[in-house]
């Protein structure tokens, strides 16, 4: 822990009292956020790190939240990984605790590499994301009474557990409303094969908002394809794309299957926007970058995390009775791949 002399330096560098430092580089609930984030920054500015041993010893607990990564081909982290494990450290060292990842070869051993996390008491509490409709990982963790917060949902809407999602059926309903009021009937849908909960709820949000139109000219076509499998991918969009009467909007269930989309579209000579009109959802930093700039859904996925992050120390350190919930709306990012129907 850290010494008097160290605590009363920083404490009178951000003028606040050496009980307030101590709190706050302990991460205690009662320092305010702003706070702890000060006192941390303050500290990694004089080379202090708090010492885990002790503040074991004191507190029972090591300071470390988990998150398990499956190893999926030659790119380990992608653009939405990526924000969310930033969110979550920035989260955590606020709060005076750490983010400790582990990674799964396969995917088939990332409850394997979870329920090793637990049993060993490396971590305090987990996080885990990318949701299945049914996921061992979720009964597991509830059935042990481990603290765990999902970035996602199951589908069986019973469970108690804490979440964080983002109302992605909310969104895709949303998305065919716009392309449906600029003209368009003939639609697209770019998904995947995998059972997770976010492609059953933003497939759904679409079904619905097009059933509430009750206009017999809309026409829903569908490409699928296994999640991680580019050369199936690309086949799928190409199907999509070369039959005889295409679809003139495309909403892809995430924003790398919509710039794949526009890809392709552009190989086989299409203009977006004027030929076709393509939305994706995540707002990742490829979709402002990849021509002509995607229309998209923010779902704010940086900042999801660090939310995240503050439930997850909120259930470690209070226990609360009823599990912390929290659905986020997506905000409408439009750019210029997408516009009018294009005259038949």
């Amino acid at each position: 822990m850290a010494n008097a002399k160290t605590l009363k330096l920083l404490a009178q560098e951000l003028g606040v009292s050496i009980t307030t430092v101590s709190r706050g580089l302990a991460g205690h609930s009662d320092v305010a956020l702003k706070t702890r984030e000060r006192v941390a920054e303050a500290a990694r500015a004089h080379g202090y790190s708090p010492n885990r041993a002790a503040r074991a010893l004191v507190s029972g607990r090591s300071g470390f939240v988990g998150f398990v990564l499956p190893v999926r081909g030659p790119n380990l982290v992608d653009s939405f990984l990526g924000e969310f494990i930033t969110g979550l450290g920035e989260g955590l060292v606020s709060r005076g605790n750490d983010l400790i990842i582990a990674t799964a070869a396969e995917p088939s051993l990332e409850l394997s590499v979870l329920r090793h996390m637990v049993d060993s008491g490396r971590a305090d509490g987990m996080v885990v994301n990318r949701i299945a409709e049914t996921d061992p990982r979720v009964s597991f963790l509830m059935e042990r009474n481990f603290p765990f917060v999902t970035h996602g949902r199951v589908l069986d809407e019973t469970a108690r557990y804490n979440w964080l999602d983002t109302d992605g059926g909310h969104a895709f309903g949303e998305a065919f409303d716009m392309l449906y009021d600029l003209g368009h009937r003939h639609f697209g849908l770019v998904t995947i094969d995998e059972p997770m909960t976010f492609r059953h709820l933003r497939e759904d949000g679409l079904t619905e908002a097009i059933t509430r139109r009750g206009d017999p000219r809309v026409k829903l076509d569908v490409a699928t394809s296994p999640r991680f499998d580019r050369g199936a991918r690309v086949a799928a969009i190409n199907r999509l794309l070369q039959t005889p009467s295409r679809p003139t909007a495309i909403i892809a269930l995430f924003d790398e299957l919509a710039i794949t989309v526009m890809e392709e579209a552009v190989r086989a000579g299409l203009d977006i926007a004027r030929d076709l009109s393509v939305v994706g959802f995540d707002n990742t930093l490829s979709s402002g970058i990849a021509p002509p700039g995607l229309t998209t859904f923010d779902a704010q996925t940086r900042q999801a995390a660090r939310e995240i992050s503050e439930m997850l120390i909120q259930v470690i350190e209070k226990q609360p009775e009823e599990p912390l919930t929290r659905l986020i709306k997506p905000v409408l990012v439009p750019r210029a791949s997408h516009g009018p129907a294009p005259s038949q």
